[in-house]
């Protein structure tokens, strides 16, 4: 997996679920708290979906073959999504059927100093996760905000582990509340609705990344500045004169497809045509390295078509097509 898939916050996230997985099953087992088994079960989720991130990350490394001659890119957006329906039906719904059992059947917490202590493990050790996504997703930010950040990225591991890692910080905060107010009320039904705001979180977490994630699967342009920077260097000005139309598609995080049509002068010759289109898929690949697969069709411009519009279908002609972002 590249630097952009983010490995290093993917293992500190799995190290930290892990660790604190275990320590939360230990403190249900001593204290019966239903926060801490449905944080239990968060945790162990969140571990798997660590895990499947990795995997999706080594199967996208495959190389080519005549029956996908694209590569496997995009298997990481696959992993990515199954993470989304993990995290919804294993983290989120049975956090909430849990929750609603205990408000319907609550019982006093024993051993109250169990689940109290894990909780503030917990939150530390996630902390320190949280703090490795934000420090290996700043310098892919730039200047986004965080919200921008995950809709624009192409790399779906590091958005995942944020709002993972975010989430679980959020959970951990409502459970110790819950396992606060019951401890201080004596009610039970306290550590239930614990639980239950717990699962409503996950189920919200799991849907955002679920809509984001199948926009990656369906196939997502690249961003504006790249259309910018691909659009400058196709033109040279002498054989090249301009961009009719183009579509770009994203293969894999880190492989662009470019399709465009070019036009070209209607006296050059074929000879001056093949150079000028092989210099501007150079171009190309060094003004934006990730456009590994290039597609340029050369074409005489026509005024009379461009008048009719964008239409893809009026070609020679028409302006092209504004790039907009996810």
């Amino acid at each position: 997996m590249s630097a952009s898939g983010g490995t290093k916050a993917i293992v500190a996230a799995l190290a930290a679920n892990l660790a604190i997985a275990v320590s939360k099953f230990v403190a249900f087992a001593f204290s019966g708290s239903s926060s801490m088994l449905a944080e239990g079960v968060h945790s162990l989720a969140d571990s798997g979906n660590q895990a499947l991130l990795l995997v999706g990350g080594k199967k996208a490394q495959r190389e080519a073959t005549p029956q996908h001659p694209f590569g496997y890119g995009r298997e990481r957006y696959i992993y990515a999504f199954l993470v989304s329906i993990v995290l919804f039906s294993v983290g989120g719904m049975f956090a909430i059927y849990e929750g609603y059992e205990k408000i319907k059947h609550p019982h006093e917490i024993e051993h109250w100093y169990w689940p109290v202590g894990v909780l503030v493990f917990a939150i530390i050790a996630e902390s320190f996760s949280f703090r490795t996504a934000i420090k290996e997703s700043n310098p892919l930010r730039g200047d986004h905000s965080w919200t921008e950040f995950v809709r624009r990225a192409k790399a779906p591991e590091l958005p995942v582990v944020l709002l993972e890692d975010l989430g679980a910080l959020v959970g951990l905060i409502l459970a110790l509340g819950g396992v606060g107010i019951a401890l201080l009320t004596g009610d039970g039904v306290w550590d239930g609705i614990g639980t239950v705001c717990i699962g409503v979180l996950l189920v919200l977490i799991a849907l955002v990344l679920a809509a984001e994630t199948k926009s990656l699967l369906l196939g997502e342009a690249a961003g504006t500045d790249e259309v910018r920077k691909i659009e400058t260097a196709i033109v040279d000005g002498d054989t090249v004169t301009r961009v009719i139309h183009m579509r770009t598609l994203h293969l894999g995080p880190e492989e662009l497809l470019v399709a465009a049509k070019i036009a070209v002068r209607h006296d050059d010759t074929a000879t001056e045509i093949a150079t000028a289109i092989d210099a501007a898929e150079a171009r190309i690949r060094e003004a934006v390295p990730i456009a590994r697969v290039i597609y340029l069709e050369p074409d005489i411009y026509s005024e009379t078509e461009a008048a009719k519009g964008p239409d893809p279908a009026a070609t020679p002609g028409g302006p092209v097509q504004p790039a907009t972002d996810h």
